[in-house]
């Protein structure tokens, strides 16, 4: 599909404008609407023109030309606002990003800024290109990230991160955004490419997103001369403040890992903060679960919760976001010229709308989802089916032999541990918290041994093709309840399998290479719930396994990670000991 240079075609917007002189009649029109003002902060009432996917007309006059296909919605009790902006989506918390998007949709959210990083990793990058361009056909408005590195440790970086592919990305139309830096210490340290992205995207009006938590002010200064431009790990009202001392966009985050909302927005309460101009909302995609309740509107509710006055609150989710990505013309008011993205409300204390237009089209109305809510994507078009393994695991795949294991200090940190346990046996006791771990490669090439500390105390085997990196994660008490395990994970195409006594107990298919599913958010959010139930029943502690799961390679997170060069020392940078060929 070739890309389309504007945004409306030269005759589009002529069809826009007959709209206007009454020879055309528009296809939606709000009468008698309360509408958000985003531009003066205040409620006013007009009547609002919808022609396709644009809105034509903010005002007192009803248009003079209306037809059979024109629908005249009465607003007169009703609250409208703009449809709301997610800006820090990562689109494949076993979910993907039309799924998410689509349920995000029916809560209000209808623009999402997307990460890359999966399709940057899975996809050749003219297939993703293609994909990208494929998803501007849905009903919700999805930009992109430009990630910088794969946030791990893996052979590909330099091709995959390549200054072309680099550089292509970020010429995408589509992305707005370089980041998040995770491997903001690189550039910190003298890495002269990484500058040179940051430096092309400035250069192409585009934003830098951090990665900073715990940042000195002096590191924040310096990483504001690097180009940064807004960051999303503040864990205090200190930390927002300091970040806006030195002239940062501040996102707060309320996640399923760090649900701090309420507690940022108290305390910048106590530090006198009454200006939310430049401090924007996100859910830095969480898993399926903790959407149960909405997305933005979520958030919303949280903010007017904590005493944030209304219209601030819904700005957080909406123009703040837009004018930080220069894109208020198109998003983030109800205003002449914008994308029709508009959520009606009954009340502004209750922001889940009862109505949602996305692209001028219907995704709820009058509580009731419509039947563009929920279109199918074509995913094998672009590669993402169900794996095809060509190779089997042996008995030789688990022998043990590591001095130095892995121990979780909470759901997503690790630090090393010595070894004492005999692992000599098939079998680990379930009196201690100690289970065999095993990483192996998604082609089978090569695999790392140890022992993870602190996972559960009675998962006999467990199998994920979910992963930062798609390859296997393995972890167990027996070795046999391990194989059996990936054996079924290889026979459903890719997922989360778990099994006691060579029988499956749990299993959560992930169709689209093995690291997403294509079920609703509805039922999928059902399924994420039973395994959080299944491992707590079996000694698993955490509040999180799909963050767990996700971050064992993750190397923007201390202290030690198992990733497909090795196990890894994140603080001292380097390879403690290497992955084995198999």
């Amino acid at each position: 599909m070739p890309e389309q240079r504007y945004r409306w075609k030269s005759k589009h917007i002529r069809q826009q404008l007959l709209v206007l002189n009454g020879q055309k009649a528009p296809t939606i029109v709000l009468k008698d609407a309360t509408y958000l003002n985003a531009r003066m902060k205040q409620w006013k009432k007009a009547h609002i023109w919808v022609y396709q996917d644009r809105i034509v007309y903010v005002g007192s006059e009803m248009p003079k030309h209306t037809d059979a296909s024109t629908e005249i919605i009465d607003c007169s009790e009703k609250y409208v606002v703009p449809g709301y902006i997610e800006p820090h989506v990562h689109p494949f918390q076993l979910y993907n990003p039309q799924t998410f998007s689509q349920y995000a949709a029916k809560h209000g959210t209808t623009t999402l800024f997307n990460d890359n990083l999966i399709l940057a990793l899975q996809l050749e990058q003219k297939t993703a290109f293609s994909l990208i361009e494929e998803m501007k056909t849905l009903p919700q408005s999805l930009y992109w990230w430009c990630r910088f590195d794969s946030q791990t440790e893996i052979d590909e970086e330099a091709d995959i991160f390549s200054h072309t592919n680099i550089t292509s990305w970020l010429q995408n139309e589509a992305v707005l955004q370089g980041g998040e830096l995770t491997s903001w210490p690189k550039l910190l340290d003298g890495d002269d490419l990484m500058l040179h992205w940051v430096q092309e995207t400035k250069r192409m009006r585009k934003h830098i997103e951090g990665h900073f938590p715990g940042a000195s002010a002096f590191t924040l200064a310096k990483m504001k001369l690097l180009g940064a431009d807004s960051d999303h790990e503040s864990m205090t009202g200190e930390d927002v403040v300091a970040r806006l001392t030195q002239g940062y966009d501040v996102a707060l985050r309320h996640s399923s890992i760090r649900p701090d909302l309420p507690k940022l927005l108290q305390e910048l309460k106590e530090l006198q903060v009454d200006y939310f101009d430049h401090i924007t909302m996100n859910t830095d995609g969480s898993p399926p679960s903790f959407y149960q309740n909405g997305v933005s509107d979520m958030l919303i509710t949280l903010a007017i919760s904590e005493g944030v006055p209304v219209l601030d609150a819904y700005n957080m989710v909406s123009v703040n976001i837009a004018r930080y990505y220069n894109m208020e013309h198109l998003h983030g008011h109800v205003a002449t010229g914008c994308v029709a993205n508009i959520n009606i409300l009954e009340d502004p204390m209750r922001p889940t709308p009862v109505s949602v237009l996305a692209k001028g089209k219907w995704m709820k109305k009058e509580g009731k989802e419509q039947a563009l809510a929920s279109v199918e994507f074509p995913w094998g078009k672009f590669g993402f089916s169900p794996l095809e393994l060509d190779f089997d695991l042996t008995m030789d795949d688990f022998q043990f032999s590591m001095p130095v294991g892995v121990k979780m200090k909470n759901a997503v940190i690790m630090e090393p541990y010595s070894i004492h346990l005999n692992v000599s046996g098939d079998v680990l006791a379930s009196d201690h918290d100690e289970s065999f771990l095993v990483l192996v490669d998604r082609e089978g090439k090569w695999r790392i041994n140890t022992l993870l500390k602190g996972f559960a105390t009675n998962v006999s085997g467990l199998a994920s093709s979910f992963s930062n990196t798609g390859d296997f994660i393995l972890i167990g008490k027996s070795k046999k309840d391990m194989m059996c395990a990936f054996k079924r994970m290889k026979e459903i195409g890719g997922g989360i399998v778990i099994t006691e006594d060579e029988k499956v107990v749990y299993e959560l298919d992930l169709p689209l290479k093995g690291v997403m599913s294509n079920l609703p958010m509805e039922e999928l959010s059902k399924r994420e719930v039973e395994l959080k139930k299944v491992l707590g029943e079996r000694g698993y502690k955490h509040d999180d396994p799909v963050y767990s799961l996700l971050f064992f390679s993750s190397t923007h997170l201390p202290y030690i990670r198992i990733t497909p060069v090795g196990i890894y020392d994140v603080m001292n940078k380097k390879v403690l000991f290497p992955s084995i060929m198999r």
